[in-house]
């Protein structure tokens, strides 16, 4: 696609208020001005992670908690309150056979408000039993596929009516395919609930990462973090199947020029999807174009929005960030 405009706002600039800022802006469409606006900045709220990941708001705690990986814990941020941790551990608790010490990285929260987590340790998908700062409790929820231990969950969702899906590439693992200690034989997209336990949907990517739902929850959106085929994949959802694979995005050539691999990916209210992949986060509309790219200047791993879709927040590699939205 030609880029016939672009915005870029000053790397590295002080706000007005004293407030850090980072990267720039990039615009390719005019709908992208429905979403940002050109003046917007990304604040920099905390840093000094060594990977951070997961970021999801929680109306309860009226604050974002977001993942450190290799650190195995989990940060709370809020507006009046900054930073602080939030779980530790968050996903290595010596449950499962582990060659790394990674903890939780995707996390959501289920129809209860519950918060659940991709642990990467334990190998499992876990609810947090309470809000304990000092003493977290986790119920497992799902750890093993056909009597073998999962790879290491990475990025779920839930639908309206209860159901999970999920990711598991192989990230928490220290070899990774040619880790002695992986059981499957490949890298999976599934579906769990409590009353029909796990379903194995998809094995046909080699590194299935983020995923989510459209709005109407007729399509599953997945990105491929794999620097040899750096797509984002969408499947038909019916009647519990994925059908219809195709190519949403591809970003292979991006991928020439800057840095990153698909990651998380969310849904924004106006049916665009947010990706984090090469460059930043991606803004991508129904069809497939690419509106724009929210660049930080570092690699992202993930993002979220709060419960208004007033910013958007930025996990990206050791700083979390946010950028203002417009109101739809």
């Amino acid at each position: 696609m030609n880029r016939f405009f672009s915005v870029i706002l000053l790397f590295y600039s002080i706000g007005l208020l004293g407030q850090l800022t980072i990267g720039s802006v990039e615009f390719l469409s005019p709908k992208m001005n429905l979403l940002v606006d050109p003046q917007a900045k990304i604040e920099v709220l905390a840093k000094g992670f060594q990977w951070a990941e997961g970021p999801v708001w929680v109306p309860g705690l009226n604050g974002l908690l977001f993942t450190d990986v290799p650190n195995n814990k989990v940060y709370l941020w809020t507006e009046i309150g900054g930073l602080r941790i939030f779980l530790d551990p968050s996903g290595m608790t010596n449950h499962a056979p582990h060659s790394s010490n990674d903890g939780a990285n995707g996390l959501t929260l289920d129809y209860n408000d519950k918060l659940i987590l991709c642990q990467h340790g334990n190998r499992a998908i876990a609810r947090l039993k309470n809000w304990s700062f000092e003493t977290p409790e986790y119920e497992i929820l799902v750890d093993h596929y056909k009597g073998k231990w999962l790879n290491s969950p990475n990025d779920l969702v839930f639908n309206s009516v209860g159901e999970l899906f999920f990711t598991d590439p192989p990230y928490g693992l220290k070899n990774q395919d040619r880790d002695a200690i992986k059981e499957l034989g490949f890298n999976g997209i599934y579906k769990w609930s409590s009353s029909e336990g796990i379903e194995l949907l998809d094995k046909s990517l080699r590194r299935p990462n983020g995923i989510s739902l459209s709005k109407d929850e007729k399509v599953v959106y997945v990105g491929n973090s794999d620097a040899k085929n750096s797509v984002i994949v969408a499947f038909d959802l019916k009647n519990g199947k994925l059908i219809n694979k195709r190519i949403f995005f591809d970003g292979n050539n991006l991928g020439e020029t800057l840095n990153g691999l698909f990651d998380g990916l969310k849904v924004h209210s106006s049916g665009v999807v947010f990706a984090t992949g090469p460059g930043g986060v991606l803004l991508i509309d129904e069809e497939g174009n690419h509106l724009g790219t929210i660049m930080p200047g570092k690699s992202t791993a993930n993002c979220g929005f709060d419960s208004n879709e007033e910013y958007l927040y930025l996990t990206s590699t050791d700083v979390l960030a946010r950028i203002k939205l417009k109101k739809q």
